[in-house]
């Protein structure tokens, strides 16, 4: 069996259709995993080539070999329960490919790993691995936005039911909640941005954080290069960042794990943030509601007892995300309490959640793309909906042209009878204030009628709009 068919067996996505056939789920893939580390090997073989402790035609060897069809996924993986971690293992088979594709004799296999220690190559395979993700991520993210400016634009005026506490409350617009969701989506890609540009850095530590055994073998092959440590260590950090394109660290960050804590939160912050979506288009979409419509696509949302029904699956897979991401997240920020200059068990308990974090937020933002570009608003059922109370989502508006006249206690007290009479009666709201003896000889009931239009009271809403479509 073939290490990609074997990867695709071994987690195919069954029990997480959210990320299932998304870019994001081959970015985090085993395999893809496993080259991230070999691509930090065959960097960090280049950057000592660069400062002269290591043979160029070595460097080059290395990077030569260092492909996962050289190498057997499932004995790696297997061979990684002796060691609990997966480096030893890919160090020893990159090392006899190496060796193996040495025709010349040049002796490169001897520099392979060359002064490094498992987590160097596995974190900074981690921040690889992380850093193509969100590549993706952002890419969806910016799909997802460009496509609700659209609806928000298009829907600048649409009146809808503003809803608090599950019950109408005042009217708001479609175009005002649609560029609220957009707002939500570039707050996520900001934050994504950040830990991106200037926190996935490469790992460089050595075996206790103190990159001793890369300084050694510098002075064993190069000393009269490179006399001073701290020079040379700043340069080879600087050097392994520019071969990899990660960010150079201040410290090693063996046990200084904040790099994935922000990451953590990065990621637990746009799942929620499409989750936010991902539930105001399920209420919205409810039979009773029928405000919105995914997408319709042959056979998706088919029920297999109910032939009627068309689900919002869209917006169930990024809520299946939003709900799963933040627990893992808060597991990666518990690593932060990691001993000593090396955890057992803290750093290796991160690897599994970051990958779990990584594809789903990646399979959400994927979904939720397609989500916003195929969402239909309906506005004559959102303007039905507004008049089911018979106008008194706009009894705020009425309270307070009326306090002048009446006083506000007044006001109020003559809006909440009225109200309640509308409800039991059925009758609209501006008939009843017409009856009034208040209103004689002061409003018409035609100017009541307009005073209680719920379509003619959004507020700033357009406005609102317009300013958040400003801003990138």
């Amino acid at each position: 069996m073939s290490a990609a068919a074997y990867d695709a067996l071994t987690d195919a996505g069954l029990l997480s259709p959210v990320r299932a056939g998304t870019p994001a789920e081959e970015a985090v893939s085993d395999l893809a995993w496993l080259q991230a580390m070999l691509d930090a090997e065959a960097a960090l073989a280049r950057a000592q080539a660069r400062l002269g402790t290591l043979p160029g035609a070595a460097a080059e060897a290395v990077t030569r070999a260092a492909r996962t069809e050289n190498l057997d996924l499932r004995a790696l993986a297997l061979a990684a329960r002796e060691t609990a971690n997966p480096v030893v293992a890919l160090v020893q088979a990159l090392t006899r490919v190496v060796a193996e594709q040495d025709t010349q004799g040049t002796g490169a296999a001897e520099y392979v790993h060359r002064g490094s220690t498992s987590q160097d190559i596995f974190d900074t395979g981690a921040m690889l691995v992380a850093g193509r993700t969100l590549m993706l991520i952002r890419a969806d993210l910016d799909r997802t936005a460009e496509a609700l400016a659209l609806l928000a634009g298009e829907h600048r005026d649409t009146a809808m039911a503003g809803r608090t506490l599950a019950l109408q409350a005042v009217p708001t617009t479609f175009g005002l909640k649609a560029a609220g969701w957009r707002q939500l989506v570039l707050d996520a890609d900001r934050r994504l941005a950040r830990v991106q540009e200037d926190g996935l850095p490469v790992s460089l530590g050595g075996a206790a954080g103190t990159l001793a055994g890369y300084l050694e073998y510098a002075r064993i092959d190069g000393a009269e290069r490179s006399p001073e440590p701290g020079a040379y260590l700043d340069d080879l950090v600087g050097a392994f960042a520019d071969e990899t394109g990660l960010a150079r660290p201040a410290l090693p960050w063996h046990v200084l794990r904040t790099p994935i804590a922000d990451l953590a939160a990065a990621l637990a912050f746009t799942a929620g943030a499409l989750g936010k979506i991902a539930i105001d288009v399920q209420n919205l979409a409810r039979t009773e509601v029928a405000e919105v419509a995914e997408p319709a696509v042959a056979g998706r949302g088919s029920s297999s007892a109910m032939p009627h029904k068309r689900n919002p699956v869209l917006s169930t897979l990024l809520r299946s995300a939003a709900l799963q991401v933040p627990v893992l997240a808060t597991g990666l920020v518990q690593c932060l309490v990691s001993e000593d200059e090396r955890s057992a068990g803290a750093w290796h308990a991160e690897w599994q959640l970051l990958r779990e974090c990584l594809r789903l937020v990646g399979g959400a933002a994927h979904t939720a793309a397609e989500l916003a570009a195929g969402l239909t608003a309906r506005p004559e059922r959102m303007r039905a909906n507004l008049l089911l109370t018979g106008s008194q989502v706009v009894s705020e508006r009425i309270a307070a042209v009326l306090a002048p006249e009446l006083g506000k206690a007044a006001a109020k007290q003559l809006l909440t009878r009225v109200s309640a009479e509308a409800e039991v009666s059925g009758r609209p709201l501006y008939e009843l204030l017409a009856a009034e003896p208040v209103f004689a000889g002061r409003r018409s009931t035609q100017e009541l009628a307009q005073l209680c239009d719920p379509g003619a009271y959004t507020g700033g809403a357009g406005a609102l709009v317009d300013k958040a479509l400003a801003l990138k």
